[in-house]
């Protein structure tokens, strides 16, 4: 039976691309078996599925693959890339937000790479933002992330970015009025992408559509058209979990006294005593703190 790609769920309906298909061929409506809802595990866009074919020219998907990841909101499927994107001016570039979201990523188990938009608008004798801008990056590359810098109206980094893109099925996301689309255009001019920006406000994104659905690119790999991670208020997060997320921090709690050391007090932490020697950013920890804070109290509220 034919294998596939679910790119879009609609009413009911999974359309599948199929692996045989060439870039631009129509895809197959199809229904799913009941037997996934009635196991509470139904089809998700960017499932691998398999489906057989029916005699009005539709199909049924009989057997979904092991998954890589599921994100729930947005519901998808086989997310391996998010790539955050922060502007350096208008608004000014916010690590508080941007280790949030990283969180999240790690969270997820998804590879991230951050984006640094509006390179242009930082002008000439603003040593001071392009300084800390230059430290940000800096930080997060030691970290293990990449960081990416681009200019829509100059075209900086557009290369570079859809060259990372081929063969991942990615998801954008960031804070509100970074450019994501001027961006996703100046790379994609053929897209029609739906997506709105995360309302910094809110921490909720907004979208001018409720599916989901991965747009093919050209020379392979998929953009989610969704909002990406459209809260982040830790509901999915506890709080002996953070410090997992926090990658600098992985190595070092292995050698920490206290199994299940928060790294907030405790003597004998391995945390503690890089953050001391400087070997940990400041800014990092300080959003560790307010994380967990935040956290401690949601579950106190619940």
């Amino acid at each position: 039976m034919p294998e596939g790609l679910i790119v879009k769920a609609l009413s009911g309906y999974y359309y599948v691309k199929d692996d045989k298909a060439a870039p631009g061929e129509p895809t197959t409506q199809c229904r799913a078996r009941g037997i996934f809802r009635l196991k509470g595990k139904p089809p998700l866009v960017g499932d691998r599925v398999v489906y057989e074919l029916t005699e009005n020219g539709e199909g049924t998907v009989t057997e979904i693959k092991p998954r890589t990841s599921e994100l729930i909101r947005p519901q998808v499927a086989n997310i391996n890339l998010a790539v955050l994107v922060f502007s350096v001016k208008e608004p000014d570039l916010s690590l508080n937000l941007l280790d949030k979201f990283l969180v999240h990523i790690e969270h997820e188990g998804l590879d991230a790479l951050i984006c640094l938009t509006k390179m242009d608008l930082i002008d000439e004798e603003d040593t001071q933002t392009r300084e800390e801008v230059q430290r940000a990056k800096e930080l997060y590359t030691s970290i293990g992330y990449e960081v990416l810098e681009t200019s829509s109206p100059q075209g900086l980094g557009a290369d570079q970015l859809r060259e990372r893109l081929v063969g991942e099925i990615s998801v954008f996301s960031g804070q509100s009025g970074v450019g994501k689309s001027s961006l996703l255009n100046a790379m994609f001019p053929r897209l029609d992408l739906l997506t709105s920006e995360i309302s910094l406000r809110l921490g909720r994104g907004r979208h001018t559509t409720r599916h989901v659905e991965l747009v093919e690119l050209e020379g392979g790999g998929y953009i989610a058209d969704t909002p990406g991670f459209s809260q982040l208020d830790f509901l999915e997060l506890d709080v002996e979990e953070l410090a997992s997320c926090f990658r600098e921090f992985v190595p070092l709690a292995e050698g920490c006294k206290f199994r299940g050391c928060t790294h907030t007090h405790e003597p004998g932490c391995k945390v503690l005593a890089a953050l001391e020697r400087g070997e940990i950013a400041a800014s990092r920890y300080k959003h560790y703190l307010a994380f967990h804070q935040e956290i401690k109290d949601r579950k106190r509220r619940y």
